[in-house]
């Protein structure tokens, strides 16, 4: 077997791709663009021009707030619509989210939409890693943060109305949340990246903020 040479990956960068046309087919809430490109090959030399279109969305922040010291933490329940197809119901499980608007940075929108969404002051963050959500279809990029959490959490209801949002807050126990992901209960992506995130580094951020 033929082992994974890191020195020579990646083999190649934006450079290697020649964007022929493109053009804006559908504007709205969302956009999507159409390509037509080619790109270089592997054995060498370039593809056939290739027609794909990608959905442009921006970039989103996923908060996940956690207290150390009570090994709790908040996740949020709301309706989605592209949950109706395929889950058992579409109101979900989830992580604090938002998309990023222009001038605003990672951390601003982490701490803004854990005060929208759950009347959570957030005062450290800790960058857990950041994604592309589906990098065959559209150019959004999540970035992920863990939440500090050092005060009672109350539940309830939050949300701002002229955004359509009615979303309610639970506290759980750490270890309640990965019996829910073990249960298939927790199934979107960013929640189960950012729990199993907190799995993996448990020992580090107890360490750190546990005290």
């Amino acid at each position: 077997m033929t082992k994974f040479n890191f020195s020579q990956y990646p083999a190649f960068g934006a450079d290697d791709v020649e964007i022929i046309d493109k053009t804006t087919v559908f504007q709205g809430f969302f956009r999507l663009d159409r390509y037509n490109l080619r790109h270089k090959l592997f054995n060498g030399g370039w593809s056939e021009p290739m027609q794909r279109e990608i959905f442009e969305r921006g970039h989103a922040v996923v908060v996940l707030p956690y207290n150390a010291q009570t090994d709790e933490l908040v996740l949020i329940e709301q309706f989605r619509l592209g949950a109706m197809p395929s889950s058992a119901s579409p109101w979900l499980l989830e992580a604090i989210a938002g998309m990023i608007d222009p001038g605003e940075t990672p951390q601003q929108v982490a701490k803004r939409e854990a005060e929208e969404e759950a009347g959570l002051t957030i005062t450290e963050l800790w960058p857990m890693l950041s994604y592309l959500s589906s990098p065959g279809g559209t150019t959004e990029r999540i970035q992920l943060y863990l939440g500090r959490l050092t005060a009672p959490v109350q539940a309830g209801i939050f949300g701002l109305m002229q955004e359509h949002e009615d979303i309610k807050v639970h506290v759980l126990a750490r270890e309640q949340a990965m019996q829910l992901l073990s249960e298939q209960k927790i199934d979107n992506a960013a929640s189960i990246i950012a729990l199993q995130w907190l799995a993996l580094y448990l020992d580090k951020v107890k360490a750190a903020w546990g005290a």
